[in-house]
Protein backbone atom coordinates (compact mmCIF):
# COMPACT_ATOMS: atom_id res chain seq x y z
CA UNK A 1 0.00 0.00 0.00
CA UNK A 2 3.13 2.06 0.65
CA UNK A 3 4.69 1.12 -2.42
CA UNK A 4 1.34 2.30 -4.51
CA UNK A 5 0.65 5.46 -2.80
CA UNK A 6 4.31 6.72 -2.94
CA UNK A 7 4.35 7.70 -6.62
CA UNK A 8 1.83 9.81 -6.37
CA UNK A 9 3.18 11.62 -3.71
CA UNK A 10 6.14 12.16 -5.30
CA UNK A 11 4.96 13.46 -8.57
CA UNK A 12 2.89 15.93 -6.29
CA UNK A 13 5.52 17.41 -4.79
CA UNK A 14 7.31 17.59 -7.98
CA UNK A 15 4.14 19.71 -9.70
CA UNK A 16 4.73 21.89 -6.60
CA UNK A 17 8.14 22.19 -6.98
CA UNK A 18 7.90 23.51 -10.53
CA UNK A 19 4.89 25.60 -9.72
CA UNK A 20 5.24 28.93 -7.23
CA UNK A 21 4.64 29.02 -4.12
CA UNK A 22 1.93 30.71 -3.92
CA UNK A 23 -0.46 29.05 -6.33
CA UNK A 24 -3.74 28.37 -4.57
CA UNK A 25 -5.01 25.25 -6.38
CA UNK A 26 -1.30 23.38 -5.55
CA UNK A 27 -0.37 24.74 -2.12
CA UNK A 28 -3.62 24.06 -0.21
CA UNK A 29 -3.59 19.73 -0.99
CA UNK A 30 0.04 19.77 -0.28
CA UNK A 31 -0.51 21.70 3.10
CA UNK A 32 -3.08 19.27 3.91
CA UNK A 33 -1.21 16.33 3.56
CA UNK A 34 1.21 17.12 6.54
CA UNK A 35 0.56 14.67 8.81
CA UNK A 36 2.35 16.37 11.70
CA UNK A 37 2.05 19.91 11.37
CA UNK A 38 4.67 22.41 13.11
CA UNK A 39 4.04 24.43 16.58
CA UNK A 40 5.18 27.30 14.55
CA UNK A 41 2.16 27.33 11.95
CA UNK A 42 -1.06 28.55 12.70
CA UNK A 43 -4.14 27.85 11.86
CA UNK A 44 -6.40 30.27 10.61
CA UNK A 45 -10.16 30.90 11.52
CA UNK A 46 -13.10 30.02 8.92
CA UNK A 47 -13.76 33.31 7.50
CA UNK A 48 -17.56 33.51 6.90
CA UNK A 49 -18.80 35.11 3.65
CA UNK A 50 -19.57 38.12 3.53
CA UNK A 51 -22.78 39.31 1.49
CA UNK A 52 -22.57 42.50 -0.37
CA UNK A 53 -25.57 45.04 0.45
CA UNK A 54 -27.49 45.70 -2.06
CA UNK A 55 -30.35 48.32 -2.11
CA UNK A 56 -33.71 48.28 -2.90
CA UNK A 57 -34.28 48.01 -6.44
CA UNK A 58 -36.61 50.89 -5.83
CA UNK A 59 -34.45 52.76 -3.62
CA UNK A 60 -33.55 55.37 -5.78
CA UNK A 61 -37.04 56.43 -7.26
CA UNK A 62 -38.26 56.33 -3.26
CA UNK A 63 -35.21 59.08 -2.14
CA UNK A 64 -36.40 61.06 -4.68
CA UNK A 65 -40.17 61.12 -3.95
CA UNK A 66 -39.07 61.76 -0.47
CA UNK A 67 -36.74 64.46 -1.27
CA UNK A 68 -39.61 65.97 -3.37
CA UNK A 69 -42.47 65.89 -0.94
CA UNK A 70 -40.16 67.47 1.43
CA UNK A 71 -39.59 70.39 -1.31
CA UNK A 72 -42.95 70.72 -1.90
CA UNK A 73 -44.06 70.52 1.62
CA UNK A 74 -41.29 73.53 2.61
CA UNK A 75 -42.74 75.60 -0.50
CA UNK A 76 -46.41 75.21 0.78
CA UNK A 77 -44.93 76.09 4.43
CA UNK A 78 -43.05 78.99 2.88
CA UNK A 79 -45.92 80.04 1.45
CA UNK A 80 -47.97 80.44 4.63
CA UNK A 81 -45.42 81.56 6.14
CA UNK A 82 -44.85 84.55 3.47
CA UNK A 83 -48.94 85.30 3.98
CA UNK A 84 -48.94 85.50 7.54
CA UNK A 85 -45.52 88.10 7.58
CA UNK A 86 -47.73 90.15 5.07
CA UNK A 87 -50.64 90.34 7.43
CA UNK A 88 -48.49 91.54 10.25
CA UNK A 89 -46.38 94.34 8.02
CA UNK A 90 -43.53 92.40 6.00
CA UNK A 91 -43.60 94.38 2.66
CA UNK A 92 -40.97 92.81 0.82
CA UNK A 93 -41.06 90.23 -2.28
CA UNK A 94 -41.83 86.61 -1.74
CA UNK A 95 -38.21 86.12 -3.51
CA UNK A 96 -36.71 88.24 -0.49
CA UNK A 97 -38.49 86.09 1.94
CA UNK A 98 -36.97 83.06 0.28
CA UNK A 99 -34.05 84.78 0.81
CA UNK A 100 -34.27 85.87 4.31
CA UNK A 101 -35.49 82.00 5.56
CA UNK A 102 -32.15 80.27 3.80
CA UNK A 103 -30.05 83.33 5.82
CA UNK A 104 -31.34 82.81 8.78
CA UNK A 105 -30.84 79.23 9.01
CA UNK A 106 -27.32 80.29 7.29
CA UNK A 107 -26.95 82.09 10.92
CA UNK A 108 -28.16 80.36 13.56
CA UNK A 109 -25.62 77.76 13.08
CA UNK A 110 -22.73 79.93 12.91
CA UNK A 111 -24.00 83.33 15.13
CA UNK A 112 -24.05 82.60 18.96
CA UNK A 113 -27.79 83.04 20.38
CA UNK A 114 -30.07 82.54 22.90
CA UNK A 115 -33.13 80.17 20.75
CA UNK A 116 -35.39 81.06 23.19
CA UNK A 117 -35.33 84.97 22.33
CA UNK A 118 -34.99 84.19 18.25
CA UNK A 119 -38.01 82.95 16.50
CA UNK A 120 -38.02 81.50 13.04
CA UNK A 121 -39.75 83.36 10.26
CA UNK A 122 -40.86 79.60 9.30
CA UNK A 123 -42.19 79.16 12.69
CA UNK A 124 -45.09 82.00 12.73
CA UNK A 125 -47.66 79.41 11.72
CA UNK A 126 -46.40 76.93 14.38
CA UNK A 127 -49.74 77.79 16.30
CA UNK A 128 -51.77 75.78 14.03
CA UNK A 129 -50.47 72.71 14.79
CA UNK A 130 -51.41 73.69 18.69
CA UNK A 131 -54.90 75.50 16.77
CA UNK A 132 -55.51 72.65 15.36
CA UNK A 133 -55.52 69.94 18.67
CA UNK A 134 -57.61 72.06 20.25
CA UNK A 135 -60.40 72.35 17.28
CA UNK A 136 -59.97 68.26 17.59
CA UNK A 137 -60.24 67.84 21.46
CA UNK A 138 -63.30 70.39 20.92
CA UNK A 139 -65.00 68.31 18.16
CA UNK A 140 -64.89 65.35 20.87
CA UNK A 141 -66.67 67.66 23.56
CA UNK A 142 -69.97 68.50 23.45
CA UNK A 143 -71.02 71.54 21.71
CA UNK A 144 -70.98 74.62 22.99
CA UNK A 145 -73.90 77.16 23.06
CA UNK A 146 -74.34 79.27 20.30
CA UNK A 147 -74.38 83.19 21.33
CA UNK A 148 -74.83 86.66 19.08
CA UNK A 149 -71.94 88.32 20.09
CA UNK A 150 -71.51 90.42 17.17
CA UNK A 151 -72.44 93.87 19.25
CA UNK A 152 -69.67 92.99 21.51
CA UNK A 153 -67.56 92.26 18.70
CA UNK A 154 -67.81 95.78 16.88
CA UNK A 155 -67.32 97.32 20.66
CA UNK A 156 -64.13 95.66 21.44
CA UNK A 157 -62.71 96.45 17.34
CA UNK A 158 -63.63 100.22 17.99
CA UNK A 159 -61.56 100.19 21.10
CA UNK A 160 -58.71 98.48 20.11
CA UNK A 161 -58.64 101.07 17.01
CA UNK A 162 -58.99 103.64 19.46
CA UNK A 163 -55.80 102.45 21.50
CA UNK A 164 -53.80 102.06 18.74
CA UNK A 165 -54.37 105.63 17.61
CA UNK A 166 -53.46 106.60 21.12
CA UNK A 167 -49.94 104.46 20.58
CA UNK A 168 -49.33 105.95 17.46
CA UNK A 169 -50.14 109.71 18.80
CA UNK A 170 -48.27 108.95 22.05
CA UNK A 171 -44.92 107.67 19.46
CA UNK A 172 -42.26 110.47 18.64
CA UNK A 173 -42.86 111.53 15.12
CA UNK A 174 -39.54 111.66 13.25
CA UNK A 175 -40.11 112.64 9.10
CA UNK A 176 -39.86 110.26 6.95
CA UNK A 177 -36.93 110.00 4.33
CA UNK A 178 -36.83 110.77 1.01
CA UNK A 179 -37.44 108.31 -1.57
CA UNK A 180 -34.47 109.87 -3.82
CA UNK A 181 -31.68 112.06 -4.19
CA UNK A 182 -31.69 115.32 -5.98
CA UNK A 183 -31.71 114.55 -9.92
CA UNK A 184 -27.94 115.85 -9.58
CA UNK A 185 -26.91 113.77 -6.98
CA UNK A 186 -28.60 110.57 -8.57
CA UNK A 187 -26.29 111.41 -11.84
CA UNK A 188 -23.49 111.91 -9.84
CA UNK A 189 -24.00 108.40 -8.06
CA UNK A 190 -24.29 106.75 -11.51
CA UNK A 191 -21.39 108.51 -12.82
CA UNK A 192 -19.07 106.90 -9.33
CA UNK A 193 -20.58 103.60 -10.08
CA UNK A 194 -18.82 103.80 -13.81
CA UNK A 195 -16.46 104.97 -12.59
CA UNK A 196 -13.01 102.61 -12.35
CA UNK A 197 -9.34 102.51 -9.98
CA UNK A 198 -9.91 104.36 -6.59
CA UNK A 199 -13.31 106.38 -5.84
CA UNK A 200 -12.31 108.36 -2.82
CA UNK A 201 -9.80 108.45 0.07
CA UNK A 202 -10.59 109.63 3.74
CA UNK A 203 -7.69 109.24 7.01
CA UNK A 204 -6.22 106.32 5.81
CA UNK A 205 -9.32 104.68 4.42
CA UNK A 206 -9.66 104.28 0.45
CA UNK A 207 -12.66 102.66 -2.03
CA UNK A 208 -11.90 101.70 -5.39
CA UNK A 209 -14.66 100.30 -7.88
CA UNK A 210 -14.53 96.98 -6.55
CA UNK A 211 -15.62 97.63 -2.99
CA UNK A 212 -18.40 100.66 -4.48
CA UNK A 213 -20.44 98.44 -6.51
CA UNK A 214 -21.33 96.61 -3.74
CA UNK A 215 -23.65 99.08 -2.64
CA UNK A 216 -25.72 97.88 -5.43
CA UNK A 217 -29.17 96.46 -4.87
CA UNK A 218 -28.42 92.89 -3.47
CA UNK A 219 -24.62 93.19 -2.38
CA UNK A 220 -23.47 92.13 0.44
CA UNK A 221 -21.18 95.17 2.28
CA UNK A 222 -17.38 94.91 2.42
CA UNK A 223 -14.92 95.72 5.21
CA UNK A 224 -13.80 98.37 3.16
CA UNK A 225 -17.09 100.11 3.10
CA UNK A 226 -18.03 99.59 6.62
CA UNK A 227 -14.52 101.25 7.47
CA UNK A 228 -14.55 103.83 5.06
CA UNK A 229 -17.96 105.02 6.46
CA UNK A 230 -16.80 104.97 10.31
CA UNK A 231 -14.02 106.66 9.48
CA UNK A 232 -16.23 109.40 8.32
CA UNK A 233 -18.49 109.84 11.57
CA UNK A 234 -15.37 109.55 13.24
CA UNK A 235 -13.94 112.77 11.12
CA UNK A 236 -17.41 114.20 11.76
CA UNK A 237 -17.15 114.20 15.21
CA UNK A 238 -13.85 115.38 15.51
CA UNK A 239 -14.86 118.48 13.41
CA UNK A 240 -17.03 119.28 15.95
CA UNK A 241 -15.15 120.54 19.00
CA UNK A 242 -18.09 121.86 21.09
CA UNK A 243 -19.23 118.47 21.75
CA UNK A 244 -20.97 118.94 24.85
CA UNK A 245 -22.18 115.63 26.97
CA UNK A 246 -25.79 115.32 27.76
CA UNK A 247 -26.91 118.55 26.58
CA UNK A 248 -30.49 118.36 25.27
CA UNK A 249 -29.91 121.35 23.05
CA UNK A 250 -27.26 119.65 21.03
CA UNK A 251 -29.97 116.36 19.64
CA UNK A 252 -29.50 115.34 16.71
CA UNK A 253 -26.06 116.86 16.69
CA UNK A 254 -22.66 114.53 16.27
CA UNK A 255 -21.06 113.39 19.73
CA UNK A 256 -17.55 113.12 21.06
CA UNK A 257 -17.47 109.29 19.87
CA UNK A 258 -14.54 107.24 18.96
CA UNK A 259 -14.66 104.91 15.91
CA UNK A 260 -13.29 100.81 16.07
CA UNK A 261 -12.83 99.53 12.47
CA UNK A 262 -14.22 95.91 12.14
CA UNK A 263 -10.64 94.39 12.58
CA UNK A 264 -11.33 95.03 16.21
CA UNK A 265 -14.10 92.67 17.13
CA UNK A 266 -11.67 90.05 14.88
CA UNK A 267 -8.86 90.97 17.16
CA UNK A 268 -10.57 90.92 20.23
CA UNK A 269 -12.86 87.51 20.23
CA UNK A 270 -10.10 85.80 18.31
CA UNK A 271 -6.69 86.89 20.22
CA UNK A 272 -7.83 88.52 23.30
CA UNK A 273 -6.98 91.99 24.80
CA UNK A 274 -3.40 91.37 25.84
CA UNK A 275 -2.41 88.83 22.50
CA UNK A 276 -4.44 91.44 20.35
CA UNK A 277 -2.40 94.06 21.16
CA UNK A 278 -5.85 96.59 21.78
CA UNK A 279 -3.94 98.33 24.16
CA UNK A 280 -1.79 100.13 20.92
CA UNK A 281 -5.26 100.71 19.70
CA UNK A 282 -6.18 103.62 22.37
CA UNK A 283 -2.66 104.97 22.82
CA UNK A 284 -3.38 108.33 22.11
CA UNK A 285 -7.11 107.97 22.74
CA UNK A 286 -9.07 107.87 26.45
CA UNK A 287 -11.86 106.32 25.40
CA UNK A 288 -13.80 106.97 28.59
CA UNK A 289 -13.62 110.40 27.79
CA UNK A 290 -15.56 110.05 25.26
CA UNK A 291 -19.34 109.92 24.97
CA UNK A 292 -19.89 106.56 23.12
CA UNK A 293 -17.39 104.12 21.29
CA UNK A 294 -19.03 102.48 17.84
CA UNK A 295 -17.74 99.30 16.78
CA UNK A 296 -19.26 96.89 13.97
CA UNK A 297 -19.38 93.75 14.55
CA UNK A 298 -19.08 90.56 12.06
CA UNK A 299 -20.11 87.44 13.22
CA UNK A 300 -18.16 84.97 11.36
CA UNK A 301 -17.61 86.60 8.19
CA UNK A 302 -21.78 86.21 7.87
CA UNK A 303 -23.77 88.81 9.58
CA UNK A 304 -22.91 92.54 10.30
CA UNK A 305 -24.49 93.94 13.38
CA UNK A 306 -23.77 97.69 15.44
CA UNK A 307 -22.42 97.85 18.88
CA UNK A 308 -21.62 100.52 21.23
CA UNK A 309 -20.55 101.44 24.34
CA UNK A 310 -22.52 104.28 25.61
CA UNK A 311 -20.72 106.27 28.34
CA UNK A 312 -23.47 108.61 28.81
CA UNK A 313 -26.15 106.40 29.19
CA UNK A 314 -23.76 103.57 30.76
CA UNK A 315 -24.85 100.98 28.39
CA UNK A 316 -23.03 98.09 26.52
CA UNK A 317 -25.84 98.08 23.39
CA UNK A 318 -26.16 95.77 20.50
CA UNK A 319 -28.21 96.73 17.37
CA UNK A 320 -28.83 93.20 15.01
CA UNK A 321 -31.35 93.77 12.05
CA UNK A 322 -31.89 89.66 12.46
CA UNK A 323 -32.53 89.63 16.43
CA UNK A 324 -29.65 87.04 16.89
CA UNK A 325 -26.24 88.43 18.74
CA UNK A 326 -26.86 89.96 21.59
CA UNK A 327 -25.33 88.09 24.45
CA UNK A 328 -21.96 87.28 23.10
CA UNK A 329 -21.64 91.20 22.50
CA UNK A 330 -22.29 91.69 25.97
CA UNK A 331 -20.04 89.62 27.46
CA UNK A 332 -16.72 90.55 25.21
CA UNK A 333 -17.36 94.08 25.21
CA UNK A 334 -17.99 94.52 29.15
CA UNK A 335 -14.26 92.14 29.06
CA UNK A 336 -12.70 94.30 26.95
CA UNK A 337 -13.81 97.63 29.20
CA UNK A 338 -12.78 96.13 32.32
CA UNK A 339 -9.22 95.23 30.40
CA UNK A 340 -8.77 98.81 28.88
CA UNK A 341 -9.45 100.21 32.48
CA UNK A 342 -6.86 97.93 33.92
CA UNK A 343 -4.23 99.07 31.54
CA UNK A 344 -4.54 102.66 31.47
CA UNK A 345 -6.55 103.54 34.86
CA UNK A 346 -4.50 100.51 36.90
CA UNK A 347 -7.64 99.70 38.72
CA UNK A 348 -10.64 97.08 37.64
CA UNK A 349 -13.89 98.89 35.54
CA UNK A 350 -16.64 99.89 37.78
CA UNK A 351 -19.61 98.34 36.21
CA UNK A 352 -22.64 99.72 39.33
CA UNK A 353 -25.24 100.72 37.10
CA UNK A 354 -24.19 99.54 33.90
CA UNK A 355 -26.79 97.78 32.12
CA UNK A 356 -26.91 95.24 28.61
CA UNK A 357 -29.16 97.26 26.12
CA UNK A 358 -30.54 95.86 22.77
CA UNK A 359 -34.39 97.39 22.04
CA UNK A 360 -35.76 94.91 20.02
CA UNK A 361 -38.74 96.85 19.85
CA UNK A 362 -37.22 100.06 18.35
CA UNK A 363 -34.68 98.26 16.31
CA UNK A 364 -35.72 97.84 12.43
CA UNK A 365 -35.48 94.44 11.20
CA UNK A 366 -33.73 93.58 7.76
CA UNK A 367 -36.91 91.32 5.48
CA UNK A 368 -33.81 89.56 2.75
CA UNK A 369 -30.69 87.90 2.91
CA UNK A 370 -28.28 90.99 2.35
CA UNK A 371 -28.69 94.35 3.87
CA UNK A 372 -27.36 94.00 7.36
CA UNK A 373 -24.42 95.93 6.66
CA UNK A 374 -26.66 98.71 5.33
CA UNK A 375 -28.05 98.41 8.64
CA UNK A 376 -25.20 98.19 10.70
CA UNK A 377 -23.96 101.95 9.23
CA UNK A 378 -26.85 103.89 9.64
CA UNK A 379 -27.56 102.29 13.26
CA UNK A 380 -24.02 103.38 13.79
CA UNK A 381 -24.40 107.26 11.97
CA UNK A 382 -27.94 107.49 14.17
CA UNK A 383 -25.64 106.70 17.33
CA UNK A 384 -23.38 109.47 16.43
CA UNK A 385 -25.98 111.66 16.68
CA UNK A 386 -26.95 110.49 20.26
CA UNK A 387 -30.50 109.43 18.69
CA UNK A 388 -32.40 107.11 21.00
CA UNK A 389 -34.66 106.03 17.39
CA UNK A 390 -34.38 105.07 13.81
CA UNK A 391 -35.99 106.25 11.39
CA UNK A 392 -34.95 103.91 8.46
CA UNK A 393 -36.79 100.46 7.49
CA UNK A 394 -36.30 97.86 5.22
CA UNK A 395 -38.76 100.05 2.71
CA UNK A 396 -35.45 102.96 2.61
CA UNK A 397 -32.80 100.24 1.60
CA UNK A 398 -32.69 101.73 -2.16
CA UNK A 399 -32.41 104.94 -1.19
CA UNK A 400 -29.42 104.60 1.52
CA UNK A 401 -27.37 102.66 -0.26
CA UNK A 402 -27.84 105.36 -3.57
CA UNK A 403 -27.28 107.84 -0.60
CA UNK A 404 -24.50 105.81 0.80
CA UNK A 405 -22.45 105.90 -2.40
CA UNK A 406 -22.70 109.37 -2.62
CA UNK A 407 -21.17 110.30 0.42
CA UNK A 408 -18.37 107.63 0.03
CA UNK A 409 -18.00 109.02 -3.53
CA UNK A 410 -17.46 113.01 -2.05
CA UNK A 411 -16.24 111.79 1.13
CA UNK A 412 -18.68 113.94 3.08
CA UNK A 413 -21.77 112.90 5.11
CA UNK A 414 -25.03 114.32 4.12
CA UNK A 415 -26.81 116.63 6.45
CA UNK A 416 -30.52 116.39 4.52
Amino acid sequence: MVAQCTPSLLSLVRKCEQQPSHSPDLATPLAGMSLIPSRSQSVEPHKPFRHRHRKHILDRAHQAKVKHDRAKMRAALMVRAYEHNKCLGYSSSMADFEGYVSYFDKLKAVVPHDPSQVASPLSVPSGLKRAFNIARASMQERKPLKFDTSALDILQRKWRDKDSLLEEDLKPKLPPLPKKLPPPDESSVSTLLEKRGTIAKYARESVDDKDIIRLRPGQWLNDEIINFYGAMLLGRSEANKENIPNDPARRGKPLNVHYFSSFFWSKLTGEGYDKGRLAKWTKKIDIFSKDMILIPVNHNNAHWTAAAINFRRKRVESYDSMGMAKSIVFSHLRKYLDAEHRNKEKTPFDFTGWQDYAPDDVTPQQENGYDCGVFTCQFLEALSRGEEMFRFTQQDMAYLRRRMIWEIGHAQLRED
